[in-house]
């Protein structure tokens, strides 16, 4: 009960830094409101987006509270309560494994918690949240398998898999961490005809089920495997001028440089230092499982495994938790679990985490879409075009909005009744340059929205425009330096 007593309380602070402020925030990014669209979509039997982000399980999850309310600061705070329990039950997990105190395992939940990209990612309306529950949900089974050789086990862990799957396409880079662990466990398990046929069921049951339903519905009935293909093979590039997944110029220390510039010290050091302070339990007996070899092959696997691919921050979304465990695990033995020093250094490095939150997070939260909802409404102007983001929309009716891409969309637009467009300078951070008529129309209404000159934001949209961290925070600061990010024009006459 003391234990419980001490994780309570430090979750009950992880959950005050990831709700502060809130209220005054927006859906930061195009996939949140989509995804709160989407949603509603759902709710409501149309199920035509379904497959959209190939994260089914996501919208299902939250259908049932759209039947109930569409405001989405509703579904912006339930998500981020999801990622706190996430910060819970991975703390949960790693204490029983390590033998933690209570206070211990409230240093780590505190610790983990703080973390600047968790906080960032925790605030939005994406899968974030739920994507760390599955995640967590598979550590500890398959901790479980590697210590219990039974089928049971094994069939657990291939269950946590495929609901991450239903959750979060980039679960699929999971798949050959596991098989790695299969192969240094070598006791044939997996690879027995009758498990390995479970195991496959379990992965496909899914996909087989939903295959279904998107022949009832009248969609195709691959509509889910085809987001992976298009994922991997679009058919053309997209807004930003990207093609594909892959690295088109290796930015091999992209994920080194945001650690270092925006998460704890610590976790850098502990990933220089950890092959080196527990060299014997990595390289020793590897059959034998060990809490700490084990978390090192998750991150290990990932950081190479993503250094291949385009990046983003949330490329290491499942992983930063791990980072934070194995820098706590490893001060702990460094610091021979004197508790006043290992509270002393914690301490110091929540506090860190707590500034940086104020100044990546906290300082681009207050938001003036709103504001330009209820000037769009006081002065007859809608319906409105937007440039690129979706900011507004939760503030507006749908049939009052219409995105574009480019200018030349706004002629059509305007035969159909539009007459004011929103220059939204989420195409600053999306990196669509399609807009240099519109930039120099004089403006009738305009706003700052600190959020659109975010470095973390900007970060995130790496992956869509493929761009490396230092041209991405260099469009950040160009951004940065432009007084108003939301301005209502009236449409150029052609």
């Amino acid at each position: 009960m003391n234990k419980a007593l001490w994780l309570l309380g430090a979750l009950l602070i992880v959950t005050a830094v990831r709700l502060h402020g809130l209220e005054a925030a927006a859906l930061p990014d195009y996939d949140s409101v989509r995804n709160w669209q989407i949603v509603q979509e759902v709710a409501h039997g149309n199920l035509r987006n379904l497959f959209h982000h190939g994260s089914p399980g996501f919208s299902f999850l939250y259908a049932p509270v759209a039947w109930f309310t569409t405001d989405f600061y509703v579904f912006q705070y339930l998500n981020a309560l999801v990622a706190v329990a996430a910060v819970g039950w991975l703390t949960l997990f790693v204490s029983r494994a390590a033998a933690l105190a209570g206070y211990e395992s409230a240093l780590l939940a505190l610790f983990v918690g703080t973390s600047v990209f968790l906080t960032f990612s925790g605030r939005d309306f994406t899968m974030g949240s739920w994507s760390l529950v599955a995640f967590t949900g598979l550590l500890q089974a398959y901790y479980c398998r590697l210590q219990q050789a039974t089928p049971r086990s094994l069939l657990r862990a291939a269950v946590w898999v495929a609901i991450g799957l239903c959750i979060n396409y980039k679960f699929l880079l999971t798949l050959p961490i596991l098989l790695v662990f299969e192969l240094l466990q070598q006791d044939g398990l997996l690879f027995q005809p009758r498990n390995l046929l479970r195991v496959a069921g379990i992965l496909a049951a899914p996909y087989v089920v939903l295959a279904g339903v998107s022949w009832l519905v009248g969609l195709q009935w691959y509509r889910w495997l085809g987001v992976y293909y298009n994922i991997m093979r679009p058919g053309a590039p997209n807004a930003a001028g990207r093609l594909g997944m892959t690295q088109t110029h290796l930015d091999a220390f992209y994920y080194f440089k945001y650690i270092r510039d925006f998460e704890s010290p610590l976790i850098l050091l502990a990933v220089l230092v950890v092959p080196v302070l527990w060299r014997r339990l990595l390289f020793q007996r590897l059959k034998q499982p060990n809490l700490v070899r084990y978390l090192a092959i998750w991150v290990y696997c990932f950081l190479a495994g993503m250094s291949l691919l385009l990046k983003a921050p949330r490329g290491l979304l499942l992983i930063y938790g791990l980072l934070y465990v194995l820098a706590f695990l490893s001060l702990r033995r460094v610091l021979d679990r004197r508790w006043w020093a290992l509270v002393l250094v914690i301490g110091v490095a929540v506090v860190f985490n707590l500034r940086r939150i104020q100044q990546e997070v906290y300082a681009y939260t207050p938001s003036s879409y709103p504001k330009v909802a209820g000037w769009l409404r006081r002065h007859n102007a809608l319906p409105v075009v937007s440039t690129v983001g979706l900011g507004v929309a939760p503030f507006v009716a749908p049939s009052t909005m219409a995105v574009i891409i480019k200018e030349e969309e706004l002629l059509t637009l305007r035969e159909q009744g539009y007459r004011y467009v929103l220059l939204d300078a989420y195409w600053r951070v999306t990196n669509v340059r399609n807009f240099d008529l519109l930039r120099k129309v004089p403006a009738v209404a305009a706003w700052p929205e600190p959020m659109l000159t975010a470095p973390l934001l900007f970060l995130e949209h790496s992956e869509y425009t493929s761009l490396g961290y230092e041209e991405t925070l260099a469009l950040q600061r160009t951004a940065s330096r432009d007084s108003f990010q939301l301005r209502v024009i009236p449409i150029p006459q052609p």
